[in-house]
C-alpha cells in the first residue's frame, strides 16, 4: 500500500489473476509487462524503429493497473505524477497512462520478487526546472565567492565566456 495509486482492489486483482507465487514464473519485469501487454512492441527494420505501439489485448490486471495510473494522474506531489506529466506532455494522456501502468507493474514485480522496498526517485524534472535549479546553484556559488568555472557548472561554453568577461570587467572596476 506504500505505492501511490495502489488500492486494495488493485492488490486483490493482482492476487486473483496471478496468485501468491505467480510473479516468480516471470524471469524479469520485462516478461511480466509483456504478458500484461503494457510493454511496447518495437518493430524494427534495418535498425530503424518502424513502430513501437503497445499490443492489443487486455486482462483484469492490466485494467486495474491502468485505473491506478489514472489515479496517479490526479495525485498532487507524487513522483509518479511527475512521471505521468512528463510523458503526457510529450505523447498525450492515453500513452502516459499506459506508461505509468507499466511503471507500476515493474515496481510491483520488483517489490514482490526481489523484496525491494518502494523508493520514489527524484529525477523527474522538466528541462526548464533543471535549468532554474542550475541557475540557482550558480548564484549561490557566486555569493559564496566560488568560481563556477572551476567546478564546471556551466552547461554551455557561451555562459563560461560571459562569466569570464564579467569577471574581467569587475576586476578593472576594482583596480580604478
Amino acid at each position: 500500500m506504500e505505492i501511490p495509486g495502489i488500492s486494495y482492489s488493485t492488490i486483490l486483482t493482482l492476487m486473483s489473476e496471478i496468485g501468491p507465487t505467480g510473479l516468480e514464473k516471470f524471469p524479469s519485469s520485462k516478461h511480466f509487462t509483456s504478458w500484461l501487454r503494457l510493454a511496447p512492441n518495437n518493430k524494427a527494420n534495418g535498425g530503424r524503429v518502424m513502430s513501437s505501439k503497445v499490443q492489443r489485448g487486455s486482462n483484469r490486471l492490466k485494467v486495474a493497473l491502468r485505473n491506478a495510473a489514472y489515479v496517479i494522474s490526479r495525485l498532487k506531489g507524487s513522483r509518479l505524477n511527475k512521471f505521468y506529466k512528463k510523458i503526457a506532455f510529450k505523447k498525450g494522456s492515453k500513452k502516459a497512462i499506459t506508461a505509468t501502468a507499466r511503471k507500476l507493474a515493474v515496481i510491483i514485480w520488483n517489490r514482490i520478487t526481489k523484496k525491494m522496498p518502494y523508493q520514489a526517485k527524484e529525477g523527474y524534472l522538466f528541462l526548464d526546472q533543471k535549468r532554474q535549479q542550475l541557475a540557482q546553484i550558480r548564484k549561490k556559488m557566486i555569493i559564496l565567492g566560488l568560481d563556477p568555472n572551476q567546478q564546471d557548472v556551466f552547461s554551455r561554453p557561451e555562459y563560461r565566456e560571459k562569466w569570464l568577461k564579467k569577471q574581467i570587467v569587475n576586476q578593472s572596476v576594482r583596480l580604478r
